[in-house]
């Protein structure tokens, strides 16, 4: 037919069209002939029987020794005609059928569920399968099973295995709690819990109390002493489990409580504070019994104290301390006495601390010692120096922020400024003359602070006076041996050591020694010298003081 198809584009373009459209009406009445004949063929034949098992295989995975677990299977007619069902049976040891009735007949697409039971009598793997008998045509239809039987175990644990109250106040008690867990893979049942020991018991758990595997319960165990004292004792868990009875040992102490709080110092002594400033010391509150305590309230009375430091209400348990700090602010001059009162729950509460100080009207007064300084006769060129002791004598911290010189040749060092004095505190300040022309000259230190009595002056006074040239004239016996000359030697103590003050032999019996200074004391020798350079001993010694100027 193609070959037959017009070539030119219009005719194509049409007669493609047709066959298209002829392709589509084609392949609906091929449809309809299969669907025809379908029909028509199964008008005519045998009914179809087909039966499914869904699933068709079993896998109950482990299973306690003693018990037993159930699966079920889904038996559906999956023809179109009816089945019938004849037989139904089951393999392997430990695998059995829940009740199912046979015959029975199921319809075109009808179901029915068969239940399938697995106990396993030893630990062991376990395999078996179902088999159904019918007039299907794929009968029988077999469903595989297999699963593991587990041994049992019966076994109860306990967390803690022990405890301990430690101390516990008689007349009042203390629980903690134990869990109990089923470790086996079988339940356990607690029939019974028994306590031993004074003062000791058990509750928590309704008896009697099935765990299943893997289970735990919580069993709560009290201490409640009626004397003091170390007791001991036990809880004993009955179940049927193997390892029954299950054991926990118990201990405690029983005490009588003691609330006690003591304080450290129990007095305060600030002596003498500045009006306007303040003091402050600290308290060590300590628990000193047995038992926690709680203190409730820190009063203050006087003028002038105030207390802090403590948030309340506050838990001290036994031998814990803390620090209370107590201020002492005066606020007018004069002495003052006072307490602190912390009330609690000790039996010796309140606690009381005595305080006292003394308020001081704040004084600033600087004192210079000596107030003048007279540095005599001083050579010019040379100098002189005197100290000065500047001390505040007020009550407060004091400040020098200056010091000032006048005077020709005066001069101030040894303070480092600003400097501030302590109530009673005192620094050295130096004064230096150091004239450069000869005459009388006055002058004054001023030091200046913020001192009621500021600025303290030190008047000074003093002379220049032109040095004058000294020395001093040796001479000896001559020597009664024949020598080349004579050397002079000079120590500043007795006895020496000396110094030789010639550069060359003196030849005569004499000598000036012009290197002396005023107001020193030198101390001289001789030796005589022959011609080969042989020295004699030292001479007697002889001493010269130099007057000052």
């Amino acid at each position: 037919m193609r070959s037959a198809e017009p070539r030119d584009d219009n005719s194509q373009r049409v007669f493609a069209t047709w066959r298209r459209r002829d392709r589509v009406v084609a392949m609906a009445l091929l449809t309809a002939t299969v669907l025809a004949s379908c029909a028509v063929a199964n008008a005519g034949g045998p009914p179809k029987k087909q039966l499914s098992a869904n699933p068709s295989s079993l896998s109950f995975g482990n299973i306690s020794v003693g018990n037993q677990a159930t699966q079920t299977v889904t038996l559906t007619n999956t023809g179109n005609g009816s089945v019938r069902l004849s037989q139904v049976g089951v393999s392997g040891a430990g695998f059995s059928l829940g009740p199912f009735t046979v015959p029975q007949t199921l319809t075109a697409g009808q179901s029915a569920r068969m239940t399938v039971v697995i106990a396993p009598t030893s630990g062991d793997s376990m395999t078996g399968s179902v088999t159904v008998v019918s007039d299907a045509t794929n009968s029988p239809a077999t469903v595989t099973l297999s699963g593991i039987g587990v041994s049992t175990t019966l076994q109860l644990s306990a967390s803690p295995t022990s405890l301990s109250f430690s101390t516990v106040n008689v007349g009042s008690s203390s629980s903690q709690n134990v869990t109990l867990s089923n470790t086996g893979n079988s339940s356990v049942t607690i029939s019974q819990v028994n306590t031993s020991g004074p003062g000791f018991s058990a509750s928590g758990l309704t008896l009697p109390l099935t765990l299943a595997a893997g289970q735990g319960a919580s069993l709560s165990v009290v201490f409640a002493p009626a004397a003091t004292g170390s007791v001991t004792g036990s809880v004993s868990v009955v179940s049927n489990a193997t390892n029954s009875p299950l054991t926990m040992a118990l201990s405690g102490t029983g005490f009588v409580a003691t609330f006690l709080l003591s304080a450290s110092p129990t007095s305060l002594g600030f002596g003498n504070v500045a009006v306007g400033s303040s003091g402050t010391q600290a308290v060590m509150l300590t628990n000193g019994g047995n038992s926690s305590l709680a203190i409730s309230q820190v009063n203050v009375s006087g003028a002038g104290f105030s207390a802090s430091g403590l948030t309340l209400p506050l838990t001290l348990t036994a031998g814990q301390s803390t620090a209370l700090s107590v201020q002492f602010a005066p606020q007018a001059g004069g002495g003052v006495t006072d307490s602190v009162s912390v009330v609690s729950s000790a039996t010796n509460s309140p606690a009381t601390i005595s305080l006292s100080g003394s308020g001081v009207v704040t004084t600033f007064l600087l004192s210079a010692n000596p107030t003048s300084l007279g540095f005599g006769n001083v050579a010019v060129g040379s100098s002189s120096t005197q100290t000065v002791m500047l001390t505040n004598s007020g009550s407060s911290s004091l400040p020098i922020s200056q010091v000032h010189v006048s005077g020709a040749g005066f001069s101030a060092s040894g303070l480092t400024l600003p400097l501030t004095l302590t109530a009673g505190q005192g620094t050295s300040l130096t004064t230096l003359f150091a004239p450069t022309t000869a005459g009388s000259v006055t002058g004054s230190v001023t030091v200046v602070s913020n001192a009621t009595n500021s600025p303290a002056t030190i008047s000074l006074a003093g002379s220049g006076v032109q040095p004058i040239a000294h020395s001093a004239t040796l001479s000896w016996t001559a020597s009664t041996s024949v020598v080349a000359g004579y050397n002079v030697y000079r120590g500043t103590t007795f006895g020496g050591p000396y110094a030789k003050l010639n550069t060359s032999l003196v030849s005569t019996v004499s000598y000036t020694d012009s290197t002396v200074q005023a107001g020193l004391t030198y101390f001289y020798v001789a030796t005589a010298v022959d011609s080969i350079g042989d020295e004699s001993i030292f001479s007697n010694e002889v001493l010269a003081t130099i007057p000052t100027p």
